[in-house]
């Protein structure tokens, strides 16, 4: 399902959402480039404040593309008093399944993500791991603030396993 298909008030909602998400996200996009976003079914619940994507979510704007089995948005009711551009915010942003957030050379796994928009941090849950070119770092867990450009990897305190990382040095090509 496109974007394009859905109901005008869902749609914008919904592009809001993504909006907010791939801003957060750092450079390599474009907020004058459209956001696509496609699934197999489309579920809105207004009076929980939620849309709900199923099956094969893609979303992606510019450089950013989010997919998952499963996304649902949380939104604020509607201020009347706010102009329609402003009208609707993201709470919050929960994936759920194989999901995988991708950004040049930039790759984050988990089988759940969440992003809360009023504290701006993602948290990758279940077998996360993030990958920068070779890098990679891995725990049951990854956080990432936004604003403070830092991240926290966690293990599992019930199980044994401790939290990984593979770092390859910079070859220095002019020696």
């Amino acid at each position: 399902m496109s974007i394009f298909s859905l109901p005008a008030r869902q749609a914008l909602q919904t592009m809001m959402v993504i909006t907010l998400i791939l801003f957060t996200a750092g450079p390599g996009f474009s907020e004058d480039e459209p956001i696509h976003i496609e699934a197999d079914r489309m579920v809105s619940q207004e009076q929980k404040n939620s849309v709900v994507f199923i099956g094969n979510v893609d979303a992606s704007q510019g450089k950013i593309t989010i997919r998952s089995d499963e996304m649902t948005v949380y939104y604020t009711q509607n201020d009347k008093s706010k102009p329609k551009s402003q009208s609707s915010q993201v709470k919050k942003l929960i994936c759920r399944g194989n999901v995988e957030i991708t950004q040049d050379d930039w790759l984050g796994t988990s089988k759940r993500m969440d992003y809360f928009a009023k504290d701006r941090k993602v948290i990758l849950t279940g077998d996360a791991k993030a990958w920068q070119g070779q890098n990679m770092v891995s725990g049951k867990t990854i956080i990432y603030y936004l604003d403070e450009k830092r991240s926290v990897v966690e293990q599992d305190r019930k199980k044994p396993g401790r939290v990984k990382a593979v770092i390859h040095p910079e070859s220095d090509s002019k020696k």
